[in-house]
């Protein structure tokens, strides 16, 4: 072999000391690990790579079984046995009693009720109105990052704050409402203790707080329609009132439909504004019950009477009536889809 041939072809182990057995010296260099086997680095770095995202996650997952699985399940066997307040460790077995209780009882029904009218009222005129702040700010506006800020004003007031301005606003002598009501010749409303006017009051916090909100929601799913499709129809001769309701609201049906189930659950578990615009009789929803509702009757139940059996049974009622509109909301979904797809 000439000179150049060795350094094209350099010399292994073997042949360079004669008489030690292949492989000796790789099994050197590996500090006695045998071919093949993994080094306890390799299995260390395998199980931290497999280890490592459970343990990441890990304190979230106790933590939720801590503080919410467990009081949740706790509530199902709370539900199931009479249980006072003032006495705990003395609980009996009731069955389906207080189930059976809540549905013969007209004051759950009346919270239902109210829920549902209060929800009503509160959430479509809600959308709406965050629907058209969404078209107006979708245009190119002066100021349009100043106005998106004052439409989170709103949702960043605390409960108590808010509600305590529009008691004021709603309040029987010297509220401001009533005053513009004179303004028209209108009597004065006593928002407090009538029926339709203590609930309308309660839907304008809610209206409020979160007309901003579901706007800029709306904004964003705006942003993201092509500008193709706008192009498009502003060819074939739409204006802009056209290619609102013939380009933008089919582009928007999905997030109309998620702004609408979150506002549904949001009205159901509706407790904050009503318990402070009543004062000291909110925790009751006015002297008639006229505006309280599910959250209410709940916390009046389980806190001011002391049956928390009773209101456990309210609490899983009111998670029945949760699953039952998301249910509502996965079969007009698909069926939205269907429709599309027919098309």
């Amino acid at each position: 072999m000439t000179s150049k041939e060795a350094l094209a072809h350099p010399a292994s182990s073997a042949e360079t000391a004669p008489g030690i057995p292949p492989g000796a010296v790789r099994g050197a260099q590996g500090r006695g690990v045998p071919d093949g086997a993994p080094s306890w680095r390799s299995r260390l770095y395998r199980w931290d790579t497999k280890a490592s995202p459970y343990a990441f996650v890990a304190p979230f997952f106790v933590l939720f079984g801590v503080f919410t699985l467990v009081p949740l399940l706790y509530t199902v066997w709370y539900s199931l046995h009479d249980v006072q307040l003032s006495a705990l460790d003395h609980q009996s077995w009731a069955g389906l009693a207080n189930y059976r209780n809540l549905l013969s009882s007209d004051f759950f029904w009346n919270a239902l009720r109210n829920t549902f009218t209060i929800g009503l009222i509160s959430t479509v005129p809600q959308l709406m109105a965050a629907l058209w702040l969404a078209h107006m700010l979708n245009y190119k506006l002066r100021g349009s990052t100043v106005w998106r800020v004052v439409m989170l004003t709103p949702y960043a007031t605390s409960v108590a704050a808010a509600t305590l301005v529009f008691t004021l606003l709603y309040s029987w002598d010297g509220g401001m409402v009533n005053w513009i009501l004179h303004f028209f010749g209108v009597d004065p409303v006593n928002w407090r203790e009538s029926d339709w006017g203590s609930q309308f009051a309660v839907s304008s916090i809610v209206i409020w707080r979160w007309t901003g909100y579901n706007a800029l929601i709306y904004l964003a799913a705006m942003q993201a329609i092509p500008a193709d499709l706008y192009e498009s129809a502003a060819l074939d001769g739409a204006n802009r009132r056209q290619q609102f309701w013939h380009v933008t609201i089919p582009q928007l049906r999905p997030t109309v439909l998620f702004t609408i189930v979150v506002s549904t659950i949001g009205a159901t578990q509706l407790f904050g504004e009503p318990l402070l615009f009543g004062g000291v009789s909110g925790t009751k929803g006015g002297s008639e019950h006229q505006y309280q509702t599910l959250g209410l009757y709940m916390y009046d139940q389980g806190w001011i009477i002391g049956n928390l059996g009773k209101a456990s049974a309210i609490a899983w009622t009111m998670f029945l009536i949760l699953l039952i509109i998301a249910a509502v909301n996965l079969l007009l979904t698909r069926w939205l889809r269907r429709s599309d797809d027919r098309r």
